[in-house]
């Protein structure tokens, strides 16, 4: 039965009660924000609640669609402070911290100063020219990450990883087990900071566009003088969605990007509110089928996507901005064998095949442009990979200087069967030395063998997942 369906099935003093906004208790005495109290049946009246998340249950005995979306607060910053505490209160900064390097995550003291992700280190720097900046270390985030993911599997097994500190998960089949979605969302938020020593915001909804809106609801507020504390837990009813919803900006529902807030602003329209009330074709009309039909569903509170626990990787890539524009070939192929050994290596772990493989140019006046080519079979071997990136890399002008580049490879697929080839018959093949590769690296380390170009007179110095993701440190 529809969830909207049964609110309005709820007793007329349930669905006046529903219409305040108040405080709901959590586990512990703490609040979390939500949009109607606690369950309520008159007397003589069937039990039906107007909480989506009820275990009271349906009329029809059905459980509703409770997803949580998880998010910490900032995450890299916060992971960087548990080794370096002596940084707490002050403004820091997580990225490339080079003149070409982006802001990954900022603390809430360097918020409130404009910071924020994304954001050019020099912008950073000239907003807030006090702020420490660290490099970023994708494999320390990773094994935090790993220990988040650990606890939302405690309560689900559909979870949707969004990013290293995000994801959605749906609570819908744990409430007899762990209680409803509010006391699934205080539990993973007092287990996050006892275990983890982080922070984490959480909304409870009943789609994942409404819970996603909650859990920035819930965020702490940034300060000179230090983060203010949010709301920790937000909680959106279903029936109170269109209430919480209508009043946010436009930009904020899924699918307005620059270009297309910018055409909404010229008809007139800036808030979820004002696009809701759009008629459908007026949308279709002007933005696409597509695009016109998806923002009218979303505006109006609609959201029909589960959260998938099993999706599928369609890509694997590595790039790099470089901290000074590369102007000689040789280089630049250099790079490109160093950058196509990590995407093979991590090609191979994954246990999958690529049939497309793609090279990312971006030159010094910021023009970018990406080639790609389709393979006659699909394959894991770095050599066949690198040959492709190379042919492609080979057709390009490159005397103009490149400020980044990178390869990718796509088209995914987990069973490939490799047509042999004469070189094949002929003696030990690219498939065994490369098998030897990975069996060298498994036991000994990454940087146990690598390619001749990886030498340095520091060492080798090979690409890892992750390094130069925010750019260049100097």
């Amino acid at each position: 039965m529809p969830a909207t369906t049964i609110a309005a099935k709820a007793s007329p003093r349930a669905m006046a009660e529903g219409s305040r906004v108040g405080a709901m208790e959590g586990p512990g005495g703490s609040e979390s924000s939500s949009f109607t109290p606690s369950c309520y049946s008159a007397p003589g009246e069937r039990k039906v609640c107007v909480h989506p998340w009820c275990t009271m249950g349906t009329e029809m005995g059905e459980p509703r669609q409770t997803i949580l979306h998880a998010d910490l607060d900032a995450f890299y910053v916060s992971v960087e402070l548990r080794r370096r505490p002596e940084l707490k209160g002050k403004p820091v900064v997580v990225g490339g911290s080079g003149e070409r390097g982006v802001v990954a995550a900022a603390s809430y003291e360097a918020r409130a100063y404009g910071v924020y992700s994304a954001m050019s280190s020099v912008v950073a720097r000239r907003r807030c020219p006090q702020a420490v900046f660290l490099n970023g270390d994708h494999a320390l985030y990773a094994e935090a990450s790993k220990g988040l993911h650990e606890i939302f599997a405690r309560y689900t097994p559909i979870i949707e990883p969004i990013a290293l500190d995000e994801a959605f998960l749906d609570v819908t089949g744990s409430a007899k087990l762990h209680g409803n979605g509010p006391t699934i969302a205080h539990r993973i938020r007092r287990e996050v900071r006892c275990e983890l020593d982080l922070g984490c915001s959480v909304g409870v909804a009943p789609t994942k566009f409404i819970a996603k809106l909650a859990s920035e609801a819930a965020k702490p507020i940034a300060s000179t003088s230090g983060p203010l504390p949010g709301r920790g837990v937000v909680v959106v009813q279903d029936h109170d969605v269109l209430a919480f919803l209508h009043p946010h900006p436009v930009k904020a529902v899924w699918g307005v990007g620059p270009a297309t807030l910018k055409r909404l602003t010229a008809l007139g329209i800036s808030t979820v509110g004002e696009l809701a009330a759009v008629p459908v074709d007026a949308l279709v009309a002007s933005l696409g089928d597509s695009l016109g039909h998806h923002l009218h569903e979303l505006s109006n509170g609609r959201d029909a996507r589960n959260v998938e626990s099993t999706s599928k990787m369609k890509s694997i890539g590595h790039e790099e901005t470089f901290s000074a524009d590369i102007y000689d070939r040789p280089e630049l192929d250099s790079q490109l064998v160093r950058m196509t050994d990590a995407v093979g290596s991590r090609l191979r772990k994954h246990g999958s095949a690529a049939k497309t493989v793609q090279i990312k140019l971006r030159y010094g006046d910021f023009t970018t442009l990406t080639r790609s080519v389709t393979l006659a079979q699909p394959t894991d071997l770095t050599h066949e990979i690198l040959a492709a990136a190379q042919m492609l890399l080979a057709r390009e002008e490159v005397s103009t200087g490149i400020r980044l580049l990178g390869v990718s490879v796509t088209g995914l697929s987990a069973e490939h069967h490799r047509q042999l080839s004469l070189d094949d018959l002929s003696g030990a093949s690219w498939q065994e030395a490369t098998s030897a590769v990975d069996a060298i690296r498994e036991r000994f380390g990454s940087e146990a063998i690598a390619p001749g170009s990886a030498l340095t007179v520091d060492g080798v110095s090979i690409k890892r997942k992750g390094a130069q993701q925010w750019g260049p440190s100097q």
